[in-house]
């Protein structure tokens, strides 16, 4: 970090300026744990889905259509995240939230009926929508602190909470814990942490515009704006193909995270005591592509390693359909995670950096349409499972890899 990126506004102006490296790495920390806790949360419910799905007797659609009000309480609540952010601060919302969303999942883990599961989960993503705006853009901030890439480190954490989250439902059903202890306990560790995190993270409002306003001629044009691509059209064109990134993202995470077991399970038939490793190896594989996306993207550029993970992910899944086992699949998941590792990330910051925006929009936008393709995804999947089997519907994944590739220019060459 050098001391010119620590002095962007006259002291006085924003209190970030104010801060010692230290604290600046202590708020870094600070929001990764955050992101951690994010993922574990909603983790620590995924290996349960099986048993709720049994218990409740639903049909793959009936579950899809379940899974699918998560992402409709996102939908409907996530333009709020951008005003709450501005008036409120993205610690204090972030935070809060989290503590609402570990209801939630204890809410759908202990649901008797359809209804109450849909109706828990609708909340739940309410929640989730509003702590991931607020953490993205918690962690946006500390990245132009930094003045290069670090925001897939913080995603990386997630990926570690959501690793962690289900390795503990895992160990859950197999000790055969009850639903409503183990997501009560879960709740509990992960909402203390993200309280400890809350002290230590940047506080008051971001305020772009102050930031921007005081920097000497020629230095206040946003990175995605001084190298091309979005900033020359649009910005709602620009806005929407990268709205149609990260819905091709959430698509692929979707697959990964709800579908991955039930694939194993019931289309390669998998001993039940393996099911378990398509959801670990995406996670883990998303994990690794997302600690090391940072010192990628700062070396080979945005728009190389979105083209490189697409590819991936198109060739990887594309084989492990077209030659189902249990191998051949736990690979081809891992190689769906470590391609859309970045991908997310990448479409969060550009959008956050367009011009044009008041601070915070783009980001929610973004976000808030991305949500759009976590809500169609179980619902495509769950129909198309019914009717040609789970292995068409996650055809989806190598689909989505061609869409990035041909969308991928939208991202600068080089940062």
């Amino acid at each position: 970090m050098s001391r010119r990126s620590l002095s962007w506004v006259p002291a006085g102006r924003h209190p970030d300026v104010t801060l010692s490296r230290p604290q600046v790495r202590t708020a870094r920390l600070a929001v990764t744990l955050l992101f951690v806790t994010n993922g574990a949360l909603l983790a620590n419910i995924l290996p349960r889905y099986p048993q709720i799905k049994d218990a409740l007797n639903l049909t793959y659609l009936d579950f899809g259509a379940a899974v699918a009000a998560f992402p409709v309480g996102a939908i409907v609540f996530g333009l709020l995240a951008g005003v709450g952010i501005r008036r409120f601060g993205s610690a204090r919302v972030a935070v809060v939230a989290t503590l609402l969303l570990s209801l939630g999942m204890l809410c759908a883990g202990l649901a008797p009926s359809w209804i109450l599961l849909a109706s828990a989960l609708f909340f739940a993503g309410a929640m989730d929508a509003l702590t991931d705006v607020a953490q993205n853009a918690q962690g946006l901030r500390v990245q132009k602190i930094y003045g290069s890439s670090i925001l897939n480190s913080f995603h990386a954490g997630w990926s570690v909470g959501a690793v962690l989250g289900g390795a503990m439902g895992a160990a859950a059903a197999a000790l055969d814990i009850p639903l409503g202890i183990h997501l009560a306990f879960s709740g509990l560790v992960f909402t203390a942490l993200s309280l400890l995190a809350y002290r230590f993270m940047l506080h008051g409002t971001e305020l772009r515009s102050e930031l921007n306003s005081d920097l000497p001629a020629g230095e206040n044009t946003v990175a995605i704006a001084r190298q091309g691509s979005p900033a020359r059209s649009p910005k709602w064109i620009a806005l929407a193909i990268l709205a149609i990134m990260a819905i091709g993202g959430m698509i692929v995470e979707d697959a990964g995270i709800t579908w991955s077991t039930f694939y194993l399970n019931n289309e390669i038939a998998t001993p039940s005591s393996l099911v378990g490793l398509g959801l670990i190896a995406f996670l883990s594989a998303q994990f690794l592509g997302r600690i090391t996306g940072d010192y990628a993207v700062n070396r080979f550029g945005q728009r190389a390693i979105t083209l490189c993970g697409a590819a991936i992910m198109m060739l990887g899944m594309g084989v492990a359909l077209a030659f189902p086992s249990t191998p051949s699949t736990i690979v081809g998941f891992a190689t769906a995670g470590f391609g859309v590792a970045t991908l997310i990330p990448a479409a969060m910051h550009a959008a956050n950096e367009l011009p044009g925006f008041r601070t915070g929009t783009g980001l929610t936008l973004v976000t808030w349409l991305m949500r759009i393709g976590a809500f169609s995804s179980p619902l495509i999947v769950g129909a198309i499972a019914d009717q040609f089997g789970l292995r068409a519907g996650l055809l989806l994944v190598p689909l989505v890899g061609l869409i990035v590739v041909l969308l991928s220019p939208v991202f600068a060459k080089r940062l």
